[in-house]
C-alpha cells in the first residue's frame, strides 16, 4: 500500500517540536541567553538566519585559525564587486549557535534566502521598519540601542525569548503587509499627518515576506527529514512569521516563485568591528561593537574591568589616570545604575563615569575612548584552508613569507631596500597598488635620508579589501602575473599617452614586473614615436629619469630604459623651441613646471651628455625675444644655477628685460620666472634688487595696478624671512645708487688684527 505524500510528511513531524529564538542580532545579552537556552532545549537541529547556500562554510568553524570577527562573503563569479557581507561577532547570537551546534555535532544549517538570489535581486528594499525604535518609545527611551541594553543585554536568562516573541507579535499584528514591492503595485505607503504617528508605522515589506516564506520551506524541509526537536534562531522581528504551525507549503512557494536565479560563489573572510558599527554603514550595525565584546568575555566584574581597561588606554596617551581614578569611576557608575533601576551599569553609565572623572569633563580624550575601546578595531582571521581565488591564496602565502601582518588599525613600515626582506616587501605593496588593493600607500619617511634605497608605507587593512582582492583575480592567479596583465592592459588603450606609459613603467619597475618590462618598453617607443606634443614628452621624462636613478638599487636592468630616456630628451629639446612660442600665461605656467620637473630629474641623474643637451636647448630659449617672459626668465636662472650665466650677465638680461618696449605684464612675468620662489636671490644680490626697485618706482599707476596679481604671487612665494630681509633692504635704500660708495670702506687696522690673530693660531710666521 502506497501512503501519500501528504500522509508521510504529516508523521514525519508528529511529536517535533520547534523553539524559534528571536535575537538581536550582534548582542551580547541575546547571545548569552541563546546559549543557555540552546542547552536547556538541546535541540538535535538548529538553523539560523542567513544565505542557505553558505551551509557549506559551517565545516570551516573549528578549524585551526578562525577567529571572530569574520564575515560570509558572497559574489557573482563574473562580476566579483556584486557582492554581500554576512558578519559575525563572538558575541553575535548566530555565532553562539553555530558554535554550539558544532561543540554538540548537531545539524545545523541556514535558512534565509540564497546568497545567489539575493545578489540577483536589484535594488530590492530592505526592512524599513525599526521593531525595537517602537518599543523603546513605549518603554520611555529615545534610543533603541539604550533599550535593548538596558532591558536584554544586561541580563542573562533563557527564558527572555518568549517576552520578546510575544512583544514582536504585538506588533506583527498592527502591521500592513505589502504584496508586493511598491514600484510595481504603483501605490505608495501614505504618510500620516502627524510626524509622530509616521515614526511608528509598521510595515512589513514584500522582500521580508519572501525571505520569511523561504525560512518555512527550509524548516518544513528539515522537519520531513526526521527533525524531533527544532531550533530556529532568527531576527526578534521575524520570529512571530515562524512561530506555531506552519500551514501550507503551497502558499509560501506562490509568495517565492519568480524570483531571480543566479550564480554565487561564498567564501568566510576576516572582519573588524569597526565594520559592525552602525557609523560604517551596515545595516544591522550596532553603536558599540568593543563594549559589547567586553561583555560577553568578561563575566567577572565586567565594570571594574572596563573602567581599568579605559585607564590604560588614557595612559598610552599621556593622561594620568591612577588606581583611585579607576575605582572612583566603578562606584560612580554603579550608583548611576542604582538610581536608574539597573540591575548592572550599561553603557550610559560607564561613559558618564569615563566623562567625569577620568577624562575630567575632556570631550576629546571621551571620543578618544569611544574610538579606541567602545567602537574598537579588533580583527578576525580565518582558516588557511578556507576556499579562496587562487590569487587571494598567493597573497596568504606571501604575506606569512615576508612577516606581515593584516591589522585593522594603521601602522607606519620603513622599508630598506638595501635588503633582501624589503625589497620583497616593497615589490608586494607596489603590485597589490597596481592591482588596485589598497592595503598600503607611500607616504613621507619620518627616518631622514637622501637616498633610493627606503620607502615609507602607512598600511591598513579593511575587510572590503577582500572585495578587491576577488575583482583582481581576473588578472592572473598570482600577484606578479596579474599585476603584469593588469599594467600591460592598461597601456594597450590606443588613447594611452606617452606620460600615462612612463608611468606605468615606473609602477613595474617598481614591483619588479619583469615579465611586462619588455612590453612596455615597446609600447613606450611606440607611442613616443607618434606623439609630437612636447608637454607629453616633457611630462614623461622625470618619472623615467627617476626609474634610471633607483635603478641600481632594485637591481633592474636600466639599458633598454635609458635608449628611450635619451630618445624623449632628444626630440623634446628639439621640439622645445616651436612648443614655447605663442604661449599664454597659463600655458606658459604649465610648460614652465615641466622645465622645472626635468632639470630637477636631470640634476640628480649627474649624467654630462643628458645634461649639456638639455643646458643647450635651455641657452636657445634664453636667447629669444619672442617668448613668453616667464619662460625666457625661467631658462635664465636654471641656467644661473647650471653656473653657465654669471650674476652680471644674469643682471644685464634682466636689465634688458625690464627696457622700454616690452609691456608691464611681460616684464613681471619675467620676473616671476627669474625668481620662481628664490627670494634670496634678491637678498644676497643687492643689484638685482637696485634693478627691480627701480623699474617698479617707474611705473605708471595704471601699470601698476595691472601687474600688482602676477607680482603678489611672485613674492608671496617668498619664506617670510626673505620677504623681511628684501623690504628692509628697500626701506634703508641698500640700492646700487645709494650704497655704492657707503659699502666700499675698511676698517683696516682691526683687519690687521684680525689677521695676525689668525696667522698666530695657525703657527704661521708673518
Amino acid at each position: 500500500m502506497t501512503v501519500p505524500t501528504a500522509a508521510r510528511e504529516a508523521s514525519a513531524v508528529v511529536g517535533a517540536e520547534t523553539r524559534v529564538f528571536g535575537i538581536r542580532h550582534h548582542g551580547p545579552g541575546s547571545a548569552r541567553s541563546l546559549r543557555l537556552a540552546l542547552e536547556k532545549f538541546s535541540p538535535d537541529a538548529i538553523l539560523i538566519e542567513g544565505p542557505a547556500d553558505a551551509d557549506p562554510l559551517i565545516g570551516y568553524l573549528a578549524a585551526e585559525g578562525m577567529q571572530p570577527p569574520v564575515a560570509v562573503l558572497g559574489y557573482q563569479p563574473d562580476r566579483p564587486s556584486h557582492a554581500a557581507m554576512w558578519p559575525f561577532a563572538v558575541f553575535s547570537p548566530e555565532w553562539q549557535a553555530l558554535s554550539y551546534a558544532v561543540e554538540n555535532d548537531v545539524r545545523v544549517g541556514f535558512c534565509d534566502l540564497p546568497a545567489a538570489t539575493t545578489l540577483a535581486m536589484e535594488n530590492e528594499p530592505g526592512d524599513g521598519t525599526d521593531p525595537l525604535g517602537i518599543l523603546a518609545a513605549a518603554g520611555g527611551y529615545d534610543d533603541a540601542e539604550r533599550w535593548w541594553d538596558a532591558i536584554v543585554e544586561s541580563t542573562s536568562d533563557a527564558d527572555i525569548f518568549t517576552a520578546v516573541n510575544e512583544a514582536m507579535t504585538a506588533l506583527r499584528e498592527e502591521a500592513e503587509h505589502q504584496s508586493e514591492p511598491a514600484s510595481e503595485s504603483g501605490t505608495e505607503p501614505q504618510e500620516d499627518s502627524e510626524p509622530e504617528l509616521a515614526r511608528l508605522r509598521i510595515v512589513v515589506d514584500s522582500h521580508t515576506l519572501r525571505r520569511e516564506a523561504h525560512m518555512r520551506q527550509v524548516m518544513r524541509k528539515v522537519l520531513k527529514e526526521g527533525a524531533q526537536r527544532l531550533a530556529v534562531v532568527c531576527g526578534a522581528w521575524h520570529a512571530p512569521a515562524l512561530e506555531g504551525k506552519l500551514g501550507p507549503a503551497v502558499a509560501d512557494a506562490r509568495i517565492l516563485k519568480g524570483l531571480p536565479k543566479g550564480k554565487a560563489t561564498l567564501t568566510w573572510v576576516p572582519w573588524t568591528h569597526s565594520r559592525l558599527a552602525s557609523s560604517s554603514g551596515y545595516g544591522a550595525g550596532i553603536t558599540s561593537p568593543g563594549w559589547y565584546h567586553h561583555l560577553f568575555t568578561e563575566t567577572e566584574q565586567p565594570i571594574a574591568r572596563w573602567l581599568t581597561k579605559v585607564a590604560g588606554t588614557l595612559r598610552t596617551h599621556d593622561l594620568p589616570v591612577s588606581s583611585a581614578h579607576i575605582i572612583e569611576a566603578v562606584r560612580l557608575a554603579d550608583t548611576l545604575a542604582v538610581l536608574r533601576g539597573r540591575p548592572l551599569a550599561g553603557l550610559s553609565e560607564v561613559t558618564e563615569a569615563t566623562r567625569a572623572v577620568l577624562c575630567d569633563g575632556d570631550e576629546t580624550m571621551l571620543r578618544l575612548v569611544s574610538t579606541e575601546l567602545v567602537v574598537g578595531e579588533a580583527m578576525g582571521t580565518v582558516p588557511d584552508g578556507t576556499p579562496t581565488v587562487p590569487l587571494e591564496a598567493d597573497l596568504r602565502a606571501q604575506i606569512k613569507t615576508l612577516r606581515l601582518k593584516q591589522q585593522a588599525l594603521e601602522r607606519t613600515v620603513d622599508l630598506d631596500l638595501r635588503t633582501d626582506g624589503g625589497m620583497a616587501r616593497s615589490r608586494l605593496l607596489h603590485r597589490l597598488r597596481l592591482l588596485g588593493i589598497g592595503w598600503g600607500r607611500l607616504t613621507d619617511s619620518q627616518v631622514r635620508n637622501t637616498g633610493t634605497f627606503r620607502e615609507t608605507w602607512s598600511l591598513q587593512w579593511r575587510p572590503e579589501l577582500a572585495i578587491a582582492v576577488v575583482e583582481a583575480s581576473r588578472w592572473g592567479t598570482t600577484l606578479q602575473t596579474a599585476a603584469e596583465a593588469k599594467v600591460l592592459d592598461t597601456v594597450a588603450n590606443p588613447d594611452a599617452t606617452v606620460s600615462i606609459v612612463s608611468a606605468a613603467l615606473e609602477s613595474a619597475l617598481l614591483a619588479d614586473l619583469g615579465g611586462a618590462t619588455d612590453g612596455l618598453i615597446a609600447r613606450l617607443e611606440s607611442v613616443a614615436a607618434l606623439d609630437h606634443d612636447v608637454t607629453h614628452l616633457l611630462s614623461a621624462l622625470p618619472g623615467l629619469l627617476r626609474t634610471l636613478r633607483y635603478g641600481d638599487v632594485r637591481g633592474t636592468d636600466t639599458a633598454a630604459l635609458t635608449r628611450v630616456s635619451d630618445g624623449l630628451l632628444v626630440r623634446s629639446c628639439a621640439g622645445l623651441p616651436s612648443a614655447v612660442t605663442g604661449l599664454d600665461a597659463d600655458s606658459a605656467n604649465q610648460l614652465r613646471a615641466l622645465m622645472d620637473a626635468v632639470h630637477l630629474a636631470l640634476s640628480a641623474r649627474d649624467n654630462e651628455w643628458a645634461t649639456t643637451t638639455w643646458l643647450a636647448a635651455l641657452h636657445t630659449l634664453a636667447d629669444r625675444d619672442d617668448v613668453h617672459g616667464g619662460l625666457v626668465g625661467r631658462a635664465v636662472r636654471l641656467l644661473c644655477d647650471a653656473e653657465l650665466i654669471d650674476a652680471e650677465e644674469s643682471a644685464r638680461r634682466l636689465s634688458a628685460a625690464l627696457s622700454v618696449g616690452r609691456t608691464a605684464s611681460d616684464k613681471a612675468g619675467w620676473i616671476d620666472g627669474f625668481l620662481g620662489g628664490r627670494g634670496l636671490l634678491l637678498v644676497h644680490d643687492r643689484n638685482l634688487l637696485g634693478l627691480i626697485d627701480s623699474w617698479l618706482s617707474g611705473l605708471a599707476e595704471d601699470q601698476f595696478v595691472a601687474i600688482l596679481p602676477l607680482l603678489r604671487r611672485t613674492f608671496g612665494a617668498f619664506d617670510t624671512g626673505e620677504r623681511q630681509a628684501i623690504a628692509q633692504s628697500v626701506r634703508h635704500g641698500a640700492t646700487p645708487a645709494a650704497t655704492g660708495a657707503a659699502t666700499t670702506g675698511y676698517d683696516t687696522a682691526r683687519g690687521e688684527l684680525a689677521l695676525s690673530a689668525a696667522l698666530e693660531i695657525l703657527g704661521v710666521t708673518a
